[in-house]
């Protein structure tokens, strides 16, 4: 069920200024990372822009005033940003992008000319890659791919519009070590928002925005980014976040729904490791990519929860000189094991890139998790959307009910 929290708001800017009420209820997506695991948010969202379809029709506005995305979640979320404008059809819009997507159009492994009839080969075409670049993988595939999706410039029409109130991706730096929000806004005031470890600034959106955030450690090669006047250079933004609705919250919105890719049967696909020996290359580059993509969402909505609970003991007169406003929180999750969708189709993977998951054993058991991520095949991005598609349908009153309480009724 919905959660009521209470939230710290530090002022910002003109978007959400401290201790005022917004004139109109802002609706936050706050979308989390996994590779080709977030095509579970594609679905989830069409069958989202069906359910608002029915009860408000196909004409309705898009439904979220505050987008917010890391590493393939921002991918997403900057995908929808672009989008704003058509409403709904948005949100089918960024269905469609997936159904069309393959490996190839993401990444490559390096390639040597014995690549066709050796495993050797490849490993060492790999490891020259991993040597050159501090990357497995060549991600060049990504950015064209991303330049031709994604209409940089109808954001900030959807921003000046009134639209879209902000959108937001986040990647951390290997130079200092601070996990940062670059923010676009409607208003483009400089963004003074800062704690330990994390920064947020105010810049345009880039595609170079999009390949630092989904830049997934030893897989694909770092960005460099422009930031307090010097070059950094970035990866994955889902590496230590600790908060990952800090930054719809404090772009404005006064309702999140957010929507993660964690793993909820993780051990159910293998035997104890006590049974089954050492964990291969592959699991342990799984559990490894899994620490990496550690989903903080719940205990974010927790620690939220635990404020709330905090500040209703106070007498309402303490409470109203506090800089603090209530925020709704709406999390959906899988419902079902992403590693073991992962093993049923890996081998729909193109060859090169299945004979390096075969020999770390990243195709069966535990191991899975790892070609999770990796996965962008017809077969396992359909199976994902599914999964998202009947997630939603399971809890559509209450999704309902969350996003448009004045028009919602039971969908039959």
């Amino acid at each position: 069920m919905p959660i009521d929290p209470l939230t710290p708001t530090p002022p910002m800017s003109r978007l959400a200024p401290l201790g005022s009420p917004h004139p109109h209820p802002v609706l936050g997506l706050v979308l989390m990372g996994g590779g080709a695991r977030t095509a579970y948010q594609a679905g989830a969202l069409q069958a989202i822009g069906q359910l608002l379809s029915r009860t408000a029709g196909p004409a309705q506005a898009f439904p979220f005033q505050v987008l917010a995305g890391t590493s393939a979640g921002a991918l997403n979320a900057t995908f929808l940003a672009s989008k704003a404008m058509e409403g709904l059809a948005g949100l089918n819009d960024l269905a469609h992008f997936w159904t069309h997507i393959r490996t190839e159009a993401v990444y490559r492994l390096p390639q040597t000319p014995l690549d066709k009839f050796s495993r050797w080969a490849t490993a060492v075409g790999l490891l020259r890659s991993a040597r050159a670049h501090a990357a497995a993988m060549d991600s060049l595939a990504l950015v064209n791919t991303l330049h031709q999706a994604i209409a940089l410039e109808k954001i900030d029409t959807a921003l000046q519009s009134g639209v879209l109130q902000a959108l937001a991706v986040t990647a951390s730096s290997y130079s200092s070590g601070i996990h940062w929000t670059f923010c676009q806004t409607r208003d483009g005031q400089p963004i003074p928002w800062s704690r330990p470890g994390r920064r947020a600034e105010q810049q345009p959106i880039t595609i170079e925005h999009l390949m630092a955030s989904s830049a997934i450690p030893f897989i694909f090669p770092s960005t460099p980014l422009w930031v307090d006047g010097g070059m950094e250079f970035f990866g994955d933004g889902s590496m230590r976040q600790i908060s990952p609705l800090s930054s719809a919250v404090h772009l404005g919105a006064d309702r999140i729904l957010a929507i993660g890719v964690s793993q909820p049967q993780r051990a159910s696909l293998a035997a104890p490791t006590r049974a089954a020996g050492r964990p291969s290359l592959g699991t342990i580059a799984g559990h490894a990519m899994a620490s990496v993509f550690h989903d903080t969402l719940e205990a974010d909505v927790e620690q939220i929860t635990r404020i709330n609970q905090a500040l209703d003991s106070l007498p309402e007169a303490v409470r109203a000189d506090l800089p603090l406003r209530p925020v709704r929180v709406l999390t959906l999750q899988p419902s079902a094991s992403l590693d073991a969708l992962a093993q049923e189709h890996a081998h729909t993977l193109p060859r090169p890139i299945l004979r390096v998951l075969e020999g770390l054993g990243a195709l069966r058991g535990s191991g899975a998790a790892l070609a999770s991520y990796l996965l962008f095949e017809p077969d396992f991005i359909a199976a994902l959307m599914a999964l998202g598609q009947a997630d939603v349908q399971a809890r559509a009153d209450e999704i309902l009910s969350f996003l448009a309480p004045a028009q919602a009724h039971p969908v039959r």
